[in-house]
């Protein structure tokens, strides 16, 4: 089957007008600022989505459904097969928790970005903060 060019053009163009994941989205904009990082460090409880071994931070950017979070409008219980998912993202927000506290007493700094905190009315704002609790975590962990 052929496609008309025109009709190329516009089905890429749709394309690359899509906002990439939540996940890319910070990882391109900590690169853009100079951090280096690794993707999803299986060697680490959780398997963090971004590890900043220089400032012993890592990253998880959580969606807001899977993670369950709470008092966010993204996040609300299902009314179908409700007993099934309360156990799914309790078990989710448990196993979260149980791995952000091994991190901490491992010695790395956790931080979370929530999936509606990228939504394009605050992505500015929640990226500029990450990479000032990132460094601010910098500057005090050489002081202990």
């Amino acid at each position: 089957m052929l496609i008309a060019s025109h009709n190329l053009v516009s089905c890429a163009t749709f394309i690359f007008q899509t906002r990439p994941k939540p996940q890319e989205l910070v990882r391109k904009y900590l690169f853009s600022q100079g951090f280096r990082y690794r993707k999803n460090d299986a060697r680490l409880p959780g398997k963090p989505d971004i590890v900043l071994p220089k400032y012993k931070t890592v990253i998880f950017v959580n969606g807001c459904f899977w993670h369950g979070h709470e008092g966010c409008h993204y996040f609300v219980w299902p009314k179908n097969n409700a007993e099934f998912w309360k156990k799914k993202i309790g078990s989710n927000i448990e196993r979260d928790a149980k791995n952000h506290a091994l991190l901490a007493k491992l010695g790395w700094n956790v931080i979370v970005v929530w999936e509606c905190e990228l939504k394009r009315s605050t992505a500015e704002e929640t990226l500029n903060l990450l990479v000032h609790c990132i460094v601010q975590r910098q500057s005090y962990g050489n002081s202990d």
